[in-house]
């Protein structure tokens, strides 16, 4: 199941409401620092790649806020097995993971800027290595199909999905098999080195 960070703000504007993670950037900061500052102060997560996949302007929406508001939408993928988040700060009342088909309905524009950010998401992973944060170095083609139909929201014939993945040589057979649960051994493979973007499905 594909989830996304949200945050419950404490302040007004939207006061309760949840959001995506975000802030006002520093007037002397790269716009990238400041989304990774705004992420680690709002969250505790750290060293995340990010993707820059959109501006969105917001005129006259908020409440009491009567001016220009310019966001730039960043996306990143991390393993919510492997990381800790921070449940309660300063701007924040709670943080916590949603699945992205049962989001509520979220502070200024972000719902707007969710939906951009999952099109882009499934875009990317047709077309990139991104999905390799979410995996071991060696992993199983079951577990790589798992992946893609969780952020795609489809379902793939197995034996077509090996066979698509394998055609596209963006995977190395690692000559290695691996039993899980007592069942039948699976090969193990690895992203290949500089892959090359190439459209997946």
């Amino acid at each position: 199941v594909t989830k996304v960070l949200l945050i419950k703000r404490k302040n007004e504007p939207y006061k309760d409401s949840w959001a995506l993670v975000g802030g006002a950037l520093y007037n002397n900061e790269p716009l990238e620092d400041g989304m990774k500052r705004e992420i680690y102060e709002k969250s505790g997560l750290k060293d995340i790649k990010l993707y820059e996949y959109g501006v969105f302007d917001e005129i006259g929406k908020t409440p009491t806020i009567n001016m220009r508001m310019i966001a730039v939408g960043y996306l990143g993928l991390v393993d919510i097995n492997k990381v800790n988040i921070i449940k309660e700060n300063i701007n924040t009342k709670d943080v916590d993971w949603f699945d992205i088909n049962n989001v509520p309905n979220l502070a200024f524009l972000h719902n707007d800027m969710l939906k951009r950010a999952i099109e882009t998401l499934r875009e990317l992973i047709l077309q990139s290595d991104i999905l390799k944060v979410l995996l071991p170095n060696e992993f199983t083609m079951p577990e790589l199909q798992k992946i893609f139909e969780g952020i795609l929201g489809i379902s793939f014939d197995r034996r077509n999905f090996r066979k698509k993945i394998l055609s596209l040589s963006i995977v190395d057979d690692t000559k290695k098999e691996v039993s899980i649960n007592g069942n039948k051994p699976s090969k193990l493979y690895r992203f290949k080195k500089n892959l090359e973007k190439k459209k997946v499905f």
